[in-house]
């Protein structure tokens, strides 16, 4: 009796021992094989593609001058306001002149009398009461006087400042009473009817800018607001430093909405053509390095290194690298290396859903 137990306890611990051999000696099942990973594909075409080149630029006015008299003198009477509208020609500041006004009827009294007495020795030279000589003589003496008259009327006229051009007057910085020199400032005059933007393009985009080309402008002034220029004209020279030219753009101002001096996000924009263009998402840059994954007729995929050109809207041109036709992976590519077998995810949820649809049915069913 006591040994019964005993002998229990060793045909437990057989049959545990033997169901362990039997575990251990059944083979592993089978791996399944590496599943295609879901990717977002597309085929590779050319489209129309208009691109631009993207550049900042300082506005500045058609016409621009800094107000300043020609002589020294106290202003008598300013005629304008702070950022007034001006015409061509309006007075602006006018100078005292008393002593040029009478200088001036001065000189033209003496011309008027040496003009008349010219005249009777003119008359007096065919009868030979006068020489010849002497009609020479008071010739000479009208001219000068009248000489006199201009000089005086000259500088008359440059005691009255008046507008060049017609534009808008900045800020008035002369008083009445003041002394005013050649080097101090009256104002400043802009014409902004229309205004130009000048910016910079690479000397390598050179032959595609010419004069009439789009060009848009935003300004952070004007947030949501776009506008719309053209190319006016393109510098003669190339900054050998920068290996830049500068474009000038002329844009249309009726509302005075652009001022000089204001910086604008410029974009020139090509002629259309066509290119293949692809997500931007889908390049994988490393370094400078860029490249794409290309996928195969075997569903697997392989590096393509790619040049890419311009960008535009989440959109990137490829230069060279593809060819039409071609499917490459557009999202996904993190989990990605050459060779792995890889499956549309559009495909594969359509699939999905039709499976789906069937069991509903065999349920249904």
């Amino acid at each position: 009796m006591p040994h019964r137990p005993r002998a229990g306890v060793r045909l437990v611990c057989l049959l545990l021992s033997s169901l362990a051999l039997a575990g251990c000696g059944k083979a592993p099942a089978p791996a399944a094989a590496s599943a295609a990973i879901p990717v977002t594909l597309q085929t590779v075409q050319p489209r129309e593609w208009n691109d631009s080149l993207a550049a900042l630029g300082t506005v500045k006015a058609r016409e621009s001058v800094t107000l300043t008299a020609k002589v020294s003198e106290i202003v008598e009477r300013v005629h304008f306001e702070s950022g007034q509208e001006v015409a061509a020609g309006a007075p602006l500041v006018t100078l005292r002149g008393q002593g040029q006004q009478a200088a001036l009827r001065e000189a033209e009294a003496t011309y008027t009398e040496a003009e008349q007495l010219y005249r009777r020795q003119s008359e007096l030279v065919g009868r030979q009461l006068v020489s010849r000589a002497q009609l020479d003589t008071q010739r000479a003496l009208r001219d000068a006087a009248q000489a006199r008259v201009l000089q005086m009327r000259a500088e008359i006229g440059d005691r009255s400042v008046r507008a060049p051009f017609a534009g808008v007057l900045g800020l008035r910085q002369v008083s009445p009473g003041a002394l005013l020199t050649p080097d101090a400032t009256i104002a400043t005059l802009d014409d902004v009817a229309q205004v130009y933007v000048d910016f910079q393009v690479p000397e390598a985009a050179l032959s595609t800018v010419k004069a009439g080309d789009a060009v848009g402008g935003r300004s952070v002034a004007y947030p949501g607001r776009a506008f719309d220029g053209k190319v006016a004209t393109v510098d003669a020279r190339v900054d050998s430093a920068t290996r830049a030219v500068t474009v000038r753009a002329a844009f249309d101002n009726a509302d005075r909405a652009l001022r000089p001096g204001m910086l604008m996000d410029v974009r020139l924009y090509r002629p259309a053509r066509q290119a293949l263009v692809i997500p931007e998402i889908a390049v994988v840059q490393v370094g400078r390095d860029a490249f794409v994954y290309r996928v195969g007729a075997d569903a697997t995929v392989a590096r393509a290194d790619v040049r890419t050109g311009a960008r535009r809207d989440g959109l990137v041109e490829i230069v060279d690298g593809l060819q039409p036709g071609q499917r490459i992976v557009v999202e996904g590519t993190g989990k990605l290396r050459p060779g792995v077998a890889v499956v549309d995810a559009a495909a594969g949820m359509n699939g999905g859903g039709a499976r789906s649809g069937s069991a509903a049915a065999d349920l249904a069913r």
